[in-house]
């Protein structure tokens, strides 16, 4: 969708990356094999988005390159950019159809009876897993889905899948782990379990 809006897929993945971790400074290597994007592309959108004055480019520091110093080059989030706000709202916006769109595929995917996002999707990072899955789907396909949906993300996701035996007796036993998901901060897009949690 919004590479419709933004003319390039690419431009739009950089941006997914960079509004993801606005702190952080990143190569054209790096953001090649993050974005599974080949590099002259990579090198081409850097090139406009700093034009426009989102991207902030600079020189190689000892705090950012494992070489000397000045021979790579580095490109930031410009957060002083007049739109700033905008566009991080507009792609948030973006996301969470991003994200109602592979939860929905995840329900498809087989008997699953329970569905939580947890972890990066709540602003949680410190939690184990970011998707907790109750239930028997395709492993191989899941994974699959996963991998797509972090290369649009521009993120890695954690995910965990418990079958339903095993997520009973696992709150039977009080399972710390199982535990930390269910009371803590999540978004539960689906609850088919016929015990309460």
């Amino acid at each position: 969708m919004l590479e419709h809006l933004f003319g390039s897929k690419t431009r739009v993945r950089l941006l997914r990356l960079f509004l993801h971790h606005p702190e952080d400074a990143f190569f054209v290597r790096e953001l090649s094999r993050k974005t599974h994007i080949q590099m002259h592309a990579v090198r081409r959108e850097l090139s406009n988005l700093v034009k426009f004055g989102c991207l902030a480019e600079g020189g190689g520091s000892a705090s950012v390159t494992a070489g000397p110093a000045g021979q790579r080059r580095y490109y930031r989030l410009n957060t002083n950019f007049v739109l700033y706000g905008e566009l991080r709202a507009l792609l948030l916006k973006a996301q969470m159809l991003l994200e109602q769109n592979f939860c929905r595929r995840i329900q498809d995917m087989g008997q699953v009876k329970y569905l939580a996002l947890t972890g990066r999707f709540v602003g949680a990072p410190e939690m184990q897993t970011d998707l907790l899955v109750v239930g028997r789907v395709n492993r191989d396909r899941l994974d699959r889905l996963v991998h797509d949906f972090e290369r649009e993300l521009g993120a890695e996701v954690r995910f965990t899948v418990i079958p339903l035996p095993e997520f009973t007796y696992r709150k039977q036993v009080g399972d710390k782990f199982l535990y930390e998901i269910l009371g803590g901060k999540k978004v539960q897009i689906l609850d088919d379990l016929s015990a309460p949690l």
